[in-house]
């Protein structure tokens, strides 16, 4: 029987369930505000409709007596996921508990209560409050908003004196208007990135990449994530332990899950985000070609109640990484220069420019002007490559 599925947002990277709850004969609805995103062209039908105004996707699902919904690779539509399904009585996970996950205000002070790990951070409406706490804490610190998702209008702050430009950035990109002002932990090794599942309430299936920033433009956002990570196995089993207690602990039930953490100079785990919905930076498809794990085709059959019992955990079988095309400057696109020593690594390339268009600096997830997948024949060779991509990959502009 045709089941009636609502995705929220069909930007580009939001496709690929598409594809997937197409090829299922499942009807499709999507919706956003924006009605030139490709997804839309894959729908039965759409709607004009942000997903962020959770009342407004309600009333639309009753309308629709949809069976199942998908907020995919999109942070501020997963709370609105989990609203509708709470309401409809659909499979998902509790409102608040994905909220909480959502909204860095509320998951610092969560992460706190419980006793993990978490860097001295405090939330802020109002700017002379903020200044006092930065005072407190002092510099390097972390400037961003509680509610974006791409690292936009996120600022690493070295110097107090750039204080009110980096929370008016930040401001920009909060739909709450509100501020985090956070102490920097000192890492040892890579940010770790990468995406699980949880079934029956348990954390099934992980697949974690050491995640990469360009530091020749922002340091902030990332290029991309190589996979397998090349921590160590214990610490990898702390990072597991402390992400089944935090998903007991907030009564997470089912789908899919993006991890962002880091271990400190003296390798204690710290949560930066847990993302309540897959991750961006083409996570789920580099799984796929790593692991023989399709977590796209679980996070649509888990939104409809289908049976997941199959899934488990599996090794990455080679050297995977995602890559995010950038440009280091603002100007006029003119083409992109690939290496001879990386071409033939590369197993898939998107591009969503064409000449002459303006391009921007990379500053955001916004920025992206293309990506790829990439095989590597080494960890080392994958590593060195990847932190060194400006040998390997540039855009050209004008």
């Amino acid at each position: 029987m045709q089941k009636k599925i609502l995705f929220l947002g069909a930007a580009p990277t939001q496709v690929p369930p598409l594809h997937y709850a197409r090829s299922q004969g499942h009807y499709i609805i999507t919706c956003d505000y924006l009605p030139d995103n490709p997804g839309h062209k894959l729908a039965d039908e759409w709607h004009n409709t942000s997903t962020t105004d959770k009342d407004a996707v309600l009333a639309l699902a009753q309308k629709l007596n949809i069976d199942g919904i998908v907020a995919y690779a999109s942070d501020p539509a997963a709370p609105t996921a989990a609203y509708v399904a709470e309401k409809m009585g659909l499979p998902g996970n509790p409102y608040q508990s994905v909220l909480t996950l959502a909204r860095k205000d509320l998951f610092r002070a969560f992460l706190k209560k419980h006793g993990f790990n978490v860097p001295r951070s405090e939330s802020f409406y109002e700017r002379e409050k903020a200044r006092k706490w930065l005072a407190e804490i002092g510099v390097p610190a972390f400037i961003k908003p509680v509610d974006s998702s791409g690292s936009k209008g996120v600022t690493k702050l070295l110097d107090a004196k750039d204080f009110d430009a980096a929370f008016d950035h930040a401001l920009h990109y909060s739909r709450e208007k509100m501020v985090v002002v956070e102490q920097q932990i000192i890492r040892s090794r890579y940010q770790v990135a990468g995406d699980g599942f949880i079934i029956g309430g348990k954390l099934v299936f992980r697949c974690w990449a050491d995640e990469h920033f360009d530091k020749l433009c922002n340091g902030l956002v990332p290029i991309g994530q190589t996979f397998p990570t090349s921590h160590p196995k214990e610490w990898l089993d702390v990072a597991h332990a402390e992400s089944q207690r935090l998903l007991d602990l907030l009564g997470m039930k089912t789908g899919a899950l993006n991890f962002d953490y880091v271990f400190d100079e003296k390798g204690r785990f710290y949560f930066l985000e847990l993302g309540p919905r897959n991750g961006g930076c083409l996570i789920p498809e580099v799984i796929r070609y790593g692991t023989d794990v399709d977590l796209i085709k679980y996070t649509v059959d888990a939104a409809l109640g289908l049976s997941c019992s199959d899934l488990k955990m599996q090794p990455v079988n080679g050297y995977w990484s995602s890559y995010m095309i950038h440009s280091l400057e603002d100007g006029a696109y003119k083409e992109l220069w690939v290496s001879e020593r990386i071409k033939p690594k590369i197993i898939e390339q998107d591009l969503y420019i064409q000449p002459g268009e303006k391009v921007k600096k990379y500053l955001g997830s916004n920025d992206t002007l293309g990506t790829m997948i990439i095989n590597f024949d080494s960890m080392e060779e994958m590593l060195n490559m990847m932190d060194n991509m400006e040998n390997e990959i540039r855009v050209i502009v004008q």
